[in-house]
């Protein structure tokens, strides 16, 4: 039988053997996160509820849509102040909070 000297394993096999480890660990520990937080859903519906906290990120979704409205209604109000024109609150592809609206003018017959 032959001996195989330790140093016959270079570092990078050893740096790949601890990185495939690495992630078998990582996905052994999501499995069983996943599990327990499916058995404390079944055993207590409501409780996972009651102690998690609001996403940061959608409070500052939801205080970015209040401030576009605000600037909205307010864009609304100077344009229905200062032009003849009509105008409507509306999403745009250029950034443009309200959109002017050209009336149909109906044909003289």
């Amino acid at each position: 039988m032959t001996k195989v000297p330790i140093s016959a394993n270079s570092p990078r096999q050893q740096n790949a053997f601890q990185n495939k480890t690495r992630v078998a660990i990582l996905a052994e520990l999501d499995k069983e996160k996943r599990r327990l937080m499916q058995n404390q859903s079944t055993n207590n519906p409501g409780a996972s509820i009651s102690l998690s906290r609001p996403n940061l990120k959608d409070f500052r979704d939801n205080a970015e849509q209040q401030h576009i409205a605000a600037q909205q209604k307010a864009a609304l109000q100077h344009a229905h102040a200062h032009s003849s024109g009509f105008f409507i609150t509306q999403d745009s592809s250029f950034g443009n909070l309200i959109l002017p609206v050209l009336p149909r003018l109906e044909p003289d017959s």
